[in-house]
């Protein structure tokens, strides 16, 4: 009994290691230790980890939102010169036509006093080439100023726009040399800018819509192939369809449609430079006297029955009429582009989640990549 007191005081059975115990609960005790330790080094490096990337997501973002600001102020500011120039060389030349044609109006007025006839006259001949001058600017630059309407305006206010999208050259079918082509009538009432808008409220059917849209799209198509046609040009949306015609208005079913879009600001463009021209040449009978040249009796009879028959008037109203229906467009089209680049959402600045809502979080679009063949 006193052995097995001495064993239990020893702290085990004969031959065991008293210390054995202390040095496996040591070991562990480390062991743990370094564990902690291990855990600790680990949060601490997730934590860095994490710090760096908000860092370089915020960096990001900066960089972003600088480059969005820097493009939306040279949108803005090439839209607006780009308007403020069209606008300002269609309203000059206008302007000086009108002084032209009413000027020579009032010298053949039979009532006139002579003396307001010479004061006219003489006006007249002082601006004629200031009109020569700016008349010659706009026929010089048509096409470059269509193309600036469409580079500066069109593209730019256009929300969903991908150049990387854009393969064809030029897809767009209307020139204008094609409105002279087509005979184009700049007095039809369908040939002016008119805008489908949508109904307040109104939430169309998808499918109706697709079906709506393949509708309108055959209707354009076969407008003019239609034998039986006679009418030349037609509303569709806000879109005009005109077939060519001669001077008689008879429809030439041979030819396919052209289509005039009247949210475009380049067609706009080509159209207002088209009719100026079509005046311009009725105006031939000013013009020549303008420049100090005689009148024949036969041009001159023919001022006095387009005056009487109000063709005059109409051509000269019909340019203002279309000069205004392009700045109400290039208006609205500015404040597309102010839409186009507002700021952000809240939930665009969220990491990952801004990624499943791209599109509206991007104005700067990443181009896709071009397709190949």
């Amino acid at each position: 009994m006193a052995a097995s007191n001495d064993e239990h005081q020893a702290g085990g059975p004969p031959g065991s290691d008293p210390s054995n115990g202390n040095s496996r609960r040591g070991f562990w005790k480390g062991l743990l230790g370094f564990d902690s330790w291990l855990h600790s080094a680990a949060s601490l490096s997730i934590v860095t980890l994490l710090a760096g990337w908000v860092g370089t997501y915020i960096q990001y973002l900066n960089a972003y939102e600088q480059k969005v600001s820097t493009q939306a102020q040279a949108d803005m500011q090439d839209a607006t010169k780009a308007f403020v120039d069209i606008s300002d060389a269609y309203a000059e030349a206008q302007m000086q036509q009108q002084v032209l044609y009413f000027n020579f109006s009032a010298t053949e007025d039979d009532t006139a006093d002579a003396g307001n006839k010479a004061l006219t006259t003489a006006a007249a001949k002082d601006a004629y080439p200031a009109y020569v001058k700016s008349r010659d600017a706009l026929r010089q630059n048509s096409n470059i100023v269509a193309r600036k309407a469409e580079l500066y305006i069109d593209w730019a206010a256009n929300l969903e726009r991908d150049a990387a999208d854009t393969l064809a050259i030029d897809g767009d079918p209307l020139k204008e040399s094609l409105l002279g082509d087509y005979n184009f009538n700049c007095d039809a009432n369908d040939n002016f800018a008119h805008f489908e808008l949508p109904v307040a409220g109104e939430k169309p059917d998808k499918a109706g819509e697709a079906k709506n849209y393949e509708e309108r799209k055959k209707f354009k198509e076969d407008f003019c192939l239609a034998p039986n046609e006679t009418k030349t040009e037609a509303s569709v949306g806000s879109e005009t369809v005109f077939c060519a015609a001669d001077d008689n208005r008879k429809i030439d079913h041979s030819k396919r449609s052209l289509q005039i879009n009247w949210l475009s600001a380049k067609h706009h463009v080509m159209v207002m430079h088209y009719c100026f021209e079509a005046t311009h040449g009725l105006l031939l009978p000013a013009r020549i006297w303008a420049s100090g040249s005689p009148v024949s009796d036969t041009l001159m009879a023919k001022f006095v029955d387009y005056r009487k028959k109000g063709i005059y008037q109409d051509g000269l109203d019909h340019e203002v009429i279309r000069l205004d229906d392009f700045l109400s467009l290039v208006m609205s089209e500015l404040e597309r582009i102010r839409v186009k680049y507002r700021p952000s959402s809240f939930y665009c600045n969220l990491p990952l989640l801004n990624h499943l809502v791209s599109d509206p979080c991007t104005p700067v679009r990443i181009a896709k990549a071009r397709p190949k063949g």
